[in-house]
């Protein structure tokens, strides 16, 4: 499988440029998280971000979703450049147009299933029966519609990744952000959610950035872009290969940049 160069698209999703990301105080005691990162993903993209331990993976995940601020470098969320907003005005853009899938599904434990969903859609003072159509829409499509009036506390670790999916998607965000979203989860819930993520993405058109170590998560995306050092090394685009054949380039550059992987 050929690997292939970076490209820009100026209508994409999400344009990362020159980001770079330093912890800690003088010359001699910094640490560089991120190295000057530049890509970007198409709307309606599927991306998987790899690398070894320390690589600079979550710290770039959590610049993109501004949980984290950028020592330099910039990041746009379609024509929006995140960094020229204030941080009111941020937390409202990512409110509205992102969504947040974690190792941890998160849910609060003292409000329902239905209610978990709404949340975003609540805090947004979307019209009630709005709500409850999108809620219903979406936990359809997750396979959670069964489950919309339990608690967290009464539902499968495997339920609670969907429903925290339908939370995530029920907004309707331009961008998807997931982070080590398997992670918890045995292998049949893994390949469960996956394949649910992959039949939204493919749906949907959503594009969706994913943080993971492991091969077989991986091999269900369009597109895998390689880290180390806080530096894109390579990427691999699937085209028309097998998830099988994906699975096994994926393993390839994993090994020959000293990542570890879960093989399934």
């Amino acid at each position: 499988m050929a690997q292939t160069q970076i490209t820009y698209d100026d209508q994409a999703a999400l344009r990362v440029l020159g980001l770079e990301k330093t912890y800690g105080g003088g010359l001699t005691s910094q640490t560089r998280a991120l190295d000057g990162i530049s890509f970007d993903v198409p709307r309606g993209q599927y991306v998987a971000i790899m690398g070894p331990s320390g690589s600079g993976k979550t710290t770039l995940l959590n610049c993109i979703a501004t949980i984290d601020k950028p020592t330099a470098g910039q990041v746009f969320i379609g024509t929006q450049n995140l960094s020229a907003l204030r941080p009111r005005d941020l937390a409202d853009f990512r409110r509205k147009h992102l969504g947040f899938i974690f190792q941890d599904a998160n849910l609060l434990d003292t409000i329902t299933v239905r209610e978990n969903i709404a949340l975003p859609l609540t805090i947004g003072k979307v019209k009630a029966d709005e709500i409850l159509h999108r809620v219903e829409e979406i936990a359809l499509t997750l396979d959670v519609d069964d489950i919309l009036d339990k608690y967290p506390y009464q539902i499968s670790g495997g339920q609670k990744q969907r429903v925290a999916a339908a939370r995530a998607l029920v907004a309707h965000p331009r961008l998807m952000l997931a982070d080590e979203p398997t992670g918890s989860l045995d292998s049949k819930n893994a390949k469960l959610l996956l394949e649910y993520l992959a039949h939204l993405h493919e749906d949907l058109g959503t594009s969706i950035l994913m943080v993971t170590h492991d091969s077989y998560a991986a091999s269900f995306t369009e597109r895998v872009l390689f880290i180390r050092d806080g530096r894109i090394f390579t990427e691999l685009m699937r085209g028309t290969s097998s998830r099988t054949e994906f699975f096994d380039a994926i393993v390839n550059v994993i090994s020959s940049i000293g990542g570890a992987d879960n093989a399934r």
